[in-house]
Parts: structure tokens; sequence; C-alpha cells
């Protein structure tokens, strides 16, 4: 059984604490919360309690992480290859995580992360917030309408002049046009994303040269902050440079009149495109303004990486 949501030490990070949302760690991170009592030493005869003990072993096993990190030694994270944390479940030998359902210790915060929190970004209209991952930034002297994120940085476009970013992240309610049920939103989307992205900007350049051809790689329903959406994701091939992968996820809002809302997501293909699981991490923490502890999106549903 997983450990509940709540603060524990990052595996990554021992010196810093890290939300777990109950099925795999966000980007939420806080720094560690200091000891509150010394720990009791043992009795003069070497005996002591057994939670005497077990409360010395930890405060030393902290000491002892302490002073690797300060000095400056690099641990392994045990990546993927694409920047992907494989340890996606607290571990409680070496994480602290209790392995059951017992409350985290009362020393370490157990709220979930607020809207104003630095790593989420709200979408006030639609009533979502949305994780910002690392390497991702909120938009700035971005044309696109309904930005909510790209990608930390510009390029100059391989087509037609003007500057591209390597990531965007597009949150914006559906019409009354658009359809009806996510499924049949996002498959209407989907064709309007790739050519928004890839084909034609808004002045009528061609960024990439035009998009000579796309293929679907993935589509399926998915749980977005606790409602049934849809999702549907394209490798697109352009004219210059590498191309791109788009995807349009529909679901309906949990605020006000329920709208549907579309979230598309442009990601570069290449070594300087986001990795694609950044698209699974920011689907899972998707959540509702009203409901900070509504669940996100299944990762293991989301189509493939390569």
């Amino acid at each position: 059984m997983s450990p509940p949501p709540g603060w524990y030490p990052d595996p990554s990070a021992p010196h810093l604490q890290r939300w777990w949302d109950g099925t795999t760690w966000t980007e939420h991170r806080a720094p560690a919360a200091a000891p509150t009592a010394p720990v009791p030493p043992p009795s003069a005869g070497g005996g002591g309690t057994g939670r005497a003990k077990v409360v010395a072993l930890i405060a030393a096993g902290a000491v002892l992480v302490a002073a690797i990190v300060t000095g400056g030694l690099y641990l392994g994270r045990g990546d993927d290859g694409d920047g992907e944390d494989v340890r996606s479940v607290p571990n409680p030998a070496t994480s602290g995580v209790p392995p059951t359902t017992d409350t985290p210790s009362p020393s370490v915060s157990t709220s979930e992360p607020s809207a104003d929190d630095p790593a989420v970004v709200t979408d006030q209209l639609n009533g979502i917030t949305l994780p910002l991952p690392d390497g991702w930034v909120r938009p700035q002297y971005v044309t696109e309408d309904d930005v909510v994120m790209t990608t930390d940085g510009t390029y100059d476009c391989p087509g037609d002049s003007g500057v591209c970013r390597h990531g965007l992240v597009i949150s914006r309610t559906a019409t009354g046009n658009d359809g009806s049920s996510p499924e049949a939103l996002a498959k209407k989307d989907i064709s309007d994303a790739a050519d928004a992205a890839y084909d034609r900007d808004l002045v009528g350049r061609r960024p990439f040269g035009g998009i000579e051809s796309h293929q679907q790689v993935a589509s399926g329903q998915i749980a977005v902050a606790g409602r049934a959406g849809y999702y549907v994701r394209w490798r697109v091939k352009t004219a210059k440079g590498p191309g791109g992968y788009v995807e349009s996820l529909a679901f309906p809002s949990s605020v006000g009149t329920e709208a549907p809302v579309l979230v598309r997501f442009v990601f570069d293909a290449g070594e300087d495109g986001p990795p694609l699981t950044d698209m699974d991490k920011i689907t899972r923490g998707i959540r509702s303004i009203d409901d900070a502890a509504t669940g996100g999106g299944v990762g293991s549903s989301i189509g493939p990486t390569d």
C-alpha cells in the first residue's frame, strides 16, 4: 500500500522535503524541518529503551547525510536518462516514509501545496492549477493566447524569422462549437493545435517551414483533477527543424458552469525539447482550485514517450 500524501525527505536531496501526493512525487520542495527535541542518551548500562535507540540511530543518520551534502559529494539520482526520477514511490528504508497508512511525524507538515506556491500556475478562468516543472517558467513576451507556461529561454526559429520556444502549455475554455464530450473535443482540437504550433503563426509566417506529416502516437481516457477526460497526442514532422509533439487534453471543469477545458501541450522533438514525461507530470498535477486534494491523471495511462 502506498504511503499517504504528505511531506517526506526528498530521495534526490535528503536535506529537503518533497510532496508525495499518494501516487507519485510532485515538484513541490521545502527545507527539511529542524529537530524539535534533543535525542535522549542511552542509559549508563548501555541498554536504554528501544524507542531511544531508534531515535538516536535516525538522528545519527541525519547528521551523516547532512555532512555528505555539505561536503559537496555527488549523490546519484537514479535517473532513467530523460531526467525522470525512477524512484517514483518513497522507499521506507531510505526516505523515512512509513510503510503503512499511519500519519507522518507531527514535526512534518502534511498540508497540500497551495495555489500560491511558486511551483504552481493558476488558471483562474478555468478553475484549475497546474504544476510548474523544473525548466518551465510563467509566460513572458508571448503572443499566443492562453499560454500558462513555457520552457525557459528562446531560440531562432529554423524557418521564417522569429523566436521560438521548445515547449508551451496552453489552457483555454472550449466553446460551444468545439463539441460536447471530452473525446469529441480532444479529437477535434488536435488538428488546430498542431497547425497553430508548427504550421503558421498568427501573422502567417511559417517558423518551421510548415507541417509535412503527422502520426497519432497515443489517445485514450484519463482522469484529470478527479474528472473523466480524454487526450490525443500527435508526432508532427516539419519541413525545417526536428518537429515536435502536440497533445490536446479535454476534461470538464469542476467549478462554475463546468464548461469543458482544453489543455494543449506543444513540445519540440530532439535533444533540446523538453522530456515527454513532463506532459505526464503536468497532467497528473492538475487540480481544481476549489479542491486542492482532488486526484490528478493516471500517468501510466498516458501514451508512449519516445
